[in-house]
């Protein structure tokens, strides 16, 4: 092939296509008619002599040479895009613009407040966007639609880039009024009632399964190796709600610390260590490759590893 033929926003359609695998998707995403698209994808054909998406039962599926070319083609345009670049500093005093984060509301609760004071004094026209888990996907994510996620992951694309912001060990929250208190032991823990708070990974969830130790995490993938499991009377997704819930005399949470430490002044509920050992849970910041080398992404990116650095440093005990 003759470089001299390609055309740079063949490739720009290229990775559009092979994201979205939809004609008239890629098209939207590039704010191009459905016609011109089809006519870009016809001159791919041509250019790399090959079908490069077959329709199927599945909808548009990558021919083997588009599989190939798409790591290629995403390598190229992250490298012309970042050769583009202005090369003038993030100037983030003057800056005004929304950073739209996803973080799960743990996240939101114990590394934000210090994040956002620290947003108001040195870029006060800087807004953050904080979604859930289930308003993003992987893929908005790869897209650069979203700036950036921090959460705890089962699992993450390889083309992600990640750093890990801290540890956080678990503890126990429960009624001042909880009888078992006087003798917290796994026995007593495991016969009382527990509230289930967590939110891993990305995309809309599905119903729990208490049977599925696996999937229901850290605390109960514990409890399964020494061959127990507790009683789960109520599944949440938010670690705040959970929080509340332990107001309730007769209902254990247990969650990670930092989150629990929230509670610490509050005279209605009590924080203990837990009676058996949990793996720490691993807080973790990833963008896509595509806003690596933004001035303004990486500006921040910076700013919420040094904050939570910082707090690190300052690691809750009870």
């Amino acid at each position: 092939m003759n470089v001299n033929r390609v055309d740079l926003n063949l490739l720009v359609y290229l990775d559009a296509l092979l994201r979205e695998r939809n004609v008239t998707q890629a098209a939207n995403q590039l704010n191009l008619s459905q016609p011109a698209m089809s006519n870009g994808l016809r001159r791919l054909r041509e250019l790399f002599d090959d079908p490069l998406l077959v329709r199927t039962s599945d909808g548009m599926t990558p021919t083997e040479r588009a599989l190939e070319l798409e790591p290629v083609v995403r390598e190229v345009l992250t490298t012309i895009d970042r050769a583009v670049q202005p090369r003038t500093d993030f100037e983030p005093a003057e800056a005004r613009r929304v950073f739209r984060i996803m973080a799960s509301d743990y996240a939101e609760s114990t590394l934000f407040p210090a994040v956002l004071a620290k947003l108001r004094s040195v870029a006060p026209g800087i807004t953050l966007d904080i979604m859930t888990p289930s308003d993003v996907s992987f893929l908005d994510v790869e897209r650069g639609k979203v700036d950036m996620v921090i959460n705890r992951f089962d699992s993450m694309p390889q083309s992600f880039h990640q750093i890990h912001l801290w540890d956080d060990t678990f503890s126990c929250i429960l009624n001042t009024e909880n009888p078992m208190l006087e003798n917290f032991t796994l026995d007593t823990y495991l016969a009382g009632d527990h509230v289930w708070v967590s939110k891993t990974g990305m995309g809309v969830g599905v119903g729990v399964n208490p049977d599925d130790v696996q999937r229901l995490g850290w605390v109960d993938v514990a409890l399964n190796k020494l061959g127990k499991k507790r009683q789960i009377r109520v599944f949440t997704r938010h670690y705040q709600a959970a929080m509340t819930l332990a107001e309730q005399n007769d209902l254990i949470v247990t969650l990670p610390t930092r989150a629990a430490m929230l509670k610490r002044d509050n005279p209605r509920v009590v924080l203990r260590d837990p009676p058996l050992e949990i793996p720490p849970l691993e807080l973790k910041m990833a963008w896509s490759p595509l806003l690596q080398h933004n001035p303004a992404n990486r500006w921040l990116r910076k700013l919420i590893a040094d904050t939570a650095r910082e707090l690190d440093g300052q690691a809750p005990t009870i």
